[in-house]
């Protein structure tokens, strides 16, 4: 339940167009179900304007439909990330609205197209083809979240005019969300072709010495430009979160 649906509630009860018994009922679980094995927060939609998402590794198939069930009840948006095929299978089977996007490991469920929440465009770039997983993530959550999302991938540094061709693109964005694995140099780059925040996701693509992502976190901990911020590594749902939230219309 968001902000919008809460106000038309109480002003529902309020002109006598909604009886306060149904009122209550409505609100009823307003701050958290308790399902036994998760404590479904209903009230983050309030509070941050956009619903809980489900973490969908470790749990069983069958947890994340139940909380989903739940959420789909009160929402008009959930996501699920990093969930694998079983149990995004079982999910659509019994949400048939609910869509999977394998290359992203995410499940989307929409009651509703999301309005425009946002004050211009996202763009996400990826340094190569490998990185567009994680790229996808936040493509989608971005997007989930009412943006305006355009992407860029395979234009790392190895082959850096072909990022150049992309340099209106680049400028004319509001944020912009950098994935890159190996040593991560795109997001300083890509930061030095515009003055808007960059959100900087190290990948865990590269050999041996990539760390599983530990050496291109640093390398963009240490970026010499100053519009550059750092999610964890392979985070992509933080990125475009982050992305979301900068974007959001005041």
């Amino acid at each position: 339940m968001d902000q919008k649906r809460l106000m038309q509630i109480l002003e529902d009860v309020a002109s006598g167009a909604l009886e306060v018994k149904m009122a209550a009922e409505l609100l009823g679980r307003i701050s958290y179900e308790n399902i036994g094995y998760a404590h479904v927060d209903h009230h983050r939609s309030i509070r941050k304007g956009f619903p809980e998402v489900i973490f969908g590794q470790g749990k069983t198939p069958e947890q994340v439909c139940g909380i989903m069930e739940r959420m789909c009840r009160q929402e008009k948006t959930v996501l699920v990330t990093r969930i694998g095929p079983d149990a995004a299978r079982l999910v659509t089977d019994k949400l048939p609205e609910a869509e999977y996007h394998a290359d992203a490991r995410m499940v989307v469920w929409k009651k509703a197209e999301p309005g425009n929440m946002g004050r211009g465009t996202i763009l996400v770039v990826s340094a190569g083809t490998s990185d567009i997983p994680v790229a996808m993530e936040a493509f989608i959550t971005a997007q989930a979240m009412g943006n305006t999302v355009e992407s860029i991938y395979d234009v790392g540094v190895a082959g850096i005019h072909r990022l150049f061709g992309y340099a209106d693109i680049i400028r004319d964005a509001t944020v912009i969300v950098v994935v890159a694995g190996m040593e991560g140099a795109l997001p300083s780059v890509v930061a030095g072709m515009t003055s808007c925040p960059v959100i900087a996701v190290p990948t865990s693509i590269g050999y041996g010495a990539n760390l599983g992502g530990f050496t291109a976190l640093l390398g963009m901990l240490n970026s010499c430009s100053s519009n550059v911020a750092v999610v964890n590594i392979d985070n992509g749902f933080g990125a475009g979160y982050m992305a979301a939230c900068i974007n959001r219309k005041q």
